[in-house]
């Protein structure tokens, strides 16, 4: 029946063709005249209001579809979605230290996913979102999770510093103001870079040690060491996405002891670890996540997630946060998460200011904001991007 229809249809009666053809005609001369054409819209960009510490910086690593990965910006008080940053393939990215800036760190492919391939580090004006310049790249760019070690700034601005993996390891040294490749450092199996001072620069290697490379003024290199041990990669090796402390950075391990390495002197120097899980708890109680804890610094205040797992659960969200007291290595709270509604906590970052905000990125795509004090859950944003693995806000800390 469909096709008998279908073959009917095609046949029109000629008196049917010559009555459309009368009716053509005479709308054509009863046609209204033509209306003139509409202006040319213009098209314009808006400023952002003044940058606020609750605003958080959100990469979304898009793993469902990496090659169209985000940076989304949102305002913890309004709770408000204020923009978005196109970030490519992987990405790594970071604030200025004055806040004005996010470089992403990025790879495109001629065909989209495939092709001629080309790394760069593209600079985005907080204030009107717009992208203002960027740096082209050797195609060697480290395709990894992101972690604020991808793609870093010295405290003073004048060196960006680029992590690759080829899969030998270096580090690209970069002038951003004048948009330009340095130099690379080879880094000799140890991996990222971690920025501290004018142009001193370090890198986790295997063996548990820090490598630290130390600059002139033109991205050379003048000096490199090696720090003792400070953990052992065969019975708990440490998360590579490092705390930004006063003094350093702290490193978390697999089962949960802290490592506070000191940047201040003249060379990295580790504390004596201390367990964020006391002796009953230990084996049973792990960290885990992407962005495996954070640490308001004023307050001494230390946010981790925290899951029950067994060995290989370290990509594993939390279905609590745990709240420690840094100077006195004490646990002063613990946060239920409800995990089975939004989802285990995969990043977490605190705003540094007096009323602190807690963000809590989810493996469900929710941002959770907390008060940062109480642990009272404030907002839920849902579906936020795909995969919110890492946080920002616009007080980057590096060691002076």
């Amino acid at each position: 029946m469909p096709l008998a229809l279908c073959q009917a249809s095609r046949s029109i009666p000629s008196a049917l063709l010559g009555l459309l053809g009368l009716l053509g005609a005479a709308s054509a001369t009863q046609a209204a005249p033509v209306p003139p054409p509409l202006p040319a819209e213009q098209l314009t960009v808006e400023q952002l209001a003044a940058q606020s510490p609750h605003w958080a910086y959100v990469v979304d690593e898009a793993f469902q579809n990496e090659i169209d990965s985000r940076v989304y910006l949102f305002d913890g008080d309004s709770y408000r979605r204020l923009g978005q940053i196109g970030a490519g393939f992987y990405p790594g990215a970071i604030l200025s230290p004055d806040g004005k800036t996010t470089a992403v760190a990025t790879t495109y492919f001629s065909r989209g996913t495939h092709g001629e391939r080309t790394d760069v580090v593209e600079f985005t004006d907080n204030a009107t979102l717009d992208v203002t310049g960027e740096v082209v790249l050797p195609p060697k760019r480290a395709l990894t999770l992101p972690t604020i070690f991808n793609l870093a700034y010295s405290s003073d601005e004048r060196f960006l510093y680029v992590a690759y993996i080829t899969p030998a390891t270096s580090f690209g040294v970069l002038d951003p103001a004048r948009r330009k490749v340095l130099g690379e450092i080879d880094t000799a199996g140890c991996v990222l870079a971690i920025p501290w001072g004018r142009n001193q620069v370090s890198s986790l290697c295997e063996s548990g040690r820090l490598l630290t490379v130390g600059l002139d003024d033109q991205g050379h290199e003048i000096s490199r060491s090696l720090s003792r041990p400070f953990f052992d990669a065969d019975k708990d090796p440490v998360f590579v996405q490092g705390i930004p402390t006063s003094n350093g950075y702290e490193f978390i391990s697999f089962l949960g002891e802290v490592h506070d390495i000191d940047f201040t002197g003249g060379r990295p120097v580790a504390a004596a670890p201390w367990s964020l899980v006391d002796a009953p708890d230990r084996g049973r109680w792990r960290p885990g996540g992407v962005q495996i804890a954070a640490l308001h610094r004023a307050l001494g205040r230390l946010y981790v997630p925290m899951h029950r797992g067994g060995e290989g659960s370290h990509k594993d969200g939390g279905t609590e946060i745990w709240v420690f007291d840094d100077t006195r290595h004490v646990r002063v709270a613990r946060w239920r998460v409800p995990a089975k509604e939004l989802g285990a906590v995969i990043a977490v970052q605190v705003t540094q200011d007096e009323h602190p905000l807690l963000f809590a990125a989810t493996d469900n795509s929710c941002l959770l904001v907390f008060n940062g004090i109480t642990g009272k859950l404030r907002h839920v944003e849902k579906a936020l991007g795909q995969t919110p693995w890492v946080i920002l806000t616009p007080d980057v800390h590096r060691p002076k």
